[in-house]
């Protein structure tokens, strides 16, 4: 049997928090766990009972989302985190990948996209509402490759593209070695020199960088 996925909600709007417990529970394989309707309840919530996935809203009282991402990525790390938002612009969801998010997920795409967002997240992977991705991501491309006086796209060899793609869906060194039959010291240098033929510096940016070549999609 198949154990199910362990996950909390906090939304401080209660009609989306019934909404979004009714969506759930078309997947037979979720089990919501809790609710909270700020903040604050939220982080002691998770920390209390460490579910799989929080799905979180980013304008919650007392302790918006974005900041309580940040602290659970230190107080609770294996939790995985998805945000839930109005937002469409690019400074919010630069915030939540830089606090751990692993979701991002526009309350307008719930109803057709948070099962699928859901699962994404749990098995590793990062999910970035479609209806957003081109529209954060289009502009940003060049600002994260090293300066050089070309302006062409840096030849990476096949196996760095498909060592930094997995690395910014989310896997760890030793999954990406056990996917692809290499030695961990092997993906490690792969990494380090993707990284630095794109002039990134933090996973963060190889996010953004993978979302402008359509890696994401491939989750």
């Amino acid at each position: 049997m198949t154990q199910k996925a362990r996950i909390i909600l906090c939304d401080d709007h209660p009609i989306v928090l019934a909404g979004l417990r009714n969506l759930m529970a078309s997947e037979t394989n979720f089990e919501i766990v809790g609710t909270a309707s700020n903040g604050i309840a939220a982080l002691k919530l998770i920390c209390e009972l460490r579910p799989d996935l929080a799905i979180i809203d980013i304008s919650m009282p007392e302790l918006n989302g974005i900041a309580l991402a940040r602290r659970l990525s230190n107080e609770a790390p294996s939790v995985k985190i998805m945000v839930l938002t109005l937002h469409e612009d690019r400074a919010f969801l630069k915030q939540a990948l830089d606090a751990g998010v692993r979701g991002y997920l526009l309350k307008r795409s719930a109803a057709e996209n948070l099962i699928q967002a859901a699962r994404s997240v749990l098995t590793g992977g990062l999910y970035v509402d479609p209806a957003i991705v081109d529209l954060v991501f289009v502009n940003n491309s060049r600002r994260h490759r090293r300066p050089t006086g070309s302006l062409s796209i840096p030849e990476l060899t096949d196996r760095e593209t498909e060592v930094l793609r997995l690395t910014a869906l989310g896997h760890t060194t030793k999954e990406t070695a056990r996917r692809i039959d290499v030695g961990v010291k092997s993906i490690e240098t792969y990494k380090a020199r993707g990284m630095e033929k794109l002039g990134l510096k933090t996973r963060a940016e190889l996010v953004r960088y993978a979302a402008t070549q359509g890696w994401l999609s491939e989750i």
